[in-house]
């Protein structure tokens, strides 16, 4: 049986010493980045895995990274925590990194979570998911210098500080998009189906349609207000809605909508009422809108969980920065991608050969 390489394998191809090395595996910010591409190089070329127990117990760190597992989340929109999580995980391996999933009833309780672990030393740092205004969890783990990247924005706090790490999808952008692409298919009334005002995420994504909205038509404030309607997240909650608004005069050319979920009760509501070429687009991309054939906004989680990793740990580290200690950047906003299947190109204008396009987005056909 061949025996595997080891790290004095690594420094004799690289022409390096074995300190350069464990350098380059632990700490490779301080590492001269020729000096660094040859070592990478050569654990490349002898497929030299590093032994991960020991790396442990040689630098005191668990390697680790917490998450909650949110039991309130669920259904079509418990996906997204789902697909990011996926992504995460797999990336975090990449990098000698584990993630631990923990539940928690409430923040409260997650922050006792936190306490346990970091008392524990289970985990190196935390990702938090839901953020919302005022934040226990991360004035917490700041006073505590716990080490964390929130998804999500620190609602209504300093988006620049170096000590509260976040990465976002804008939703904004995401909405604007929406938003322009109908307006390119002749629309003008185009309603938006919402959440309760209040929620930063909510908030921010409906922005984006009223900036598209007063743009093109220069609607004011009260135009917008009668455009759009809101309600608590769910499909049976937006169908009843959507239903009794198409029982009325309710005018309206499309629907763009806050999340997949409003969006498929808006769908089912709009096809009952016999107006299947109503466009409705939602946001989040789901597997139910795949499956559907709803157009909505992708999140990109694949990049959202490689800006987690990086804040946290740099962009090829494989430990985690102390709290306060930043690799470059203290926030990632990404931006999102319309993705346009059928359900808004069944408007009631005339098509072109292959459709159209406008904005930062896809087309998908379904088959």
């Amino acid at each position: 049986m061949a025996q595997l390489p080891t790290v004095e394998d690594v420094a004799r191809v690289a022409n390096v010493s074995r300190q350069t090395v464990s350098n380059v595996l632990n700490s490779p910010e301080i590492v001269k980045a020729g000096t660094r591409e040859r070592v990478e190089s050569a654990i490349l070329q002898l497929g030299y895995r590093p032994h991960a127990s020991a790396r442990r117990l040689r630098t005191r760190q668990s390697s680790t990274i917490g998450i909650r597992l949110d039991p309130h989340v669920n259904g079509i929109s418990g996906s997204i925590l789902d697909r990011y999580l996926h992504a995460l995980t797999d990336q975090a391996a990449q990098r000698g990194m584990r993630i631990m999933l923990f539940t928690a009833t409430d923040p409260v309780d997650e922050i006792e979570q936190f306490r346990n672990l970091r008392d524990g030393a289970d985990v190196d740092a935390f990702v938090v998911t839901a953020t919302q205004y005022e934040d226990p969890r991360l004035e917490w783990l700041i006073r505590e210098r716990v080490p964390f990247v929130a998804f999500g924005r620190p609602w209504g706090e300093d988006l620049e500080s170096p000590d509260r790490l976040w990465v976002d999808v804008d939703g904004y952008s995401g909405t604007y998009d929406a938003t322009r692409h109908l307006i390119g298919r002749g629309l003008r009334n185009i309603g938006y189906l919402g959440w309760p005002a209040g929620s930063g995420t909510g908030d921010e994504r409906r922005k984006g349609w009223a900036a598209a909205m007063t743009e093109e038509f220069g609607f004011d404030e009260s135009q917008l207000d009668a455009l759009t309607t809101r309600t608590d997240e769910g499909v049976p909650q937006a169908r009843r809605l959507v239903e009794d608004l198409f029982k009325g005069d309710h005018g309206l050319d499309a629907l763009v909508c806050v999340s997949d979920s409003l969006a498929l009760g808006a769908m089912m509501a709009v096809n009952e009422a016999g107006q299947k070429k109503f466009p409705v687009i939602g946001f989040d991309n789901t597997p139910v809108a795949q499956a559907v054939g709803l157009s909505s906004v992708e999140q990109q989680l694949d990049l959202v969980a490689a800006a987690t990793l990086e804040l946290l740990m740099g962009a090829t580290g494989r430990r985690v920065l102390p709290h306060g200690e930043t690799a470059v950047e203290t926030h990632r906003l990404i931006t999102p991608k319309l993705v346009v299947r059928r359900s808004s190109h069944l408007a009631p204008v005339e098509e072109t050969a292959g459709g159209t396009t406008s904005g930062n987005h896809n087309r998908e056909e379904n088959q």
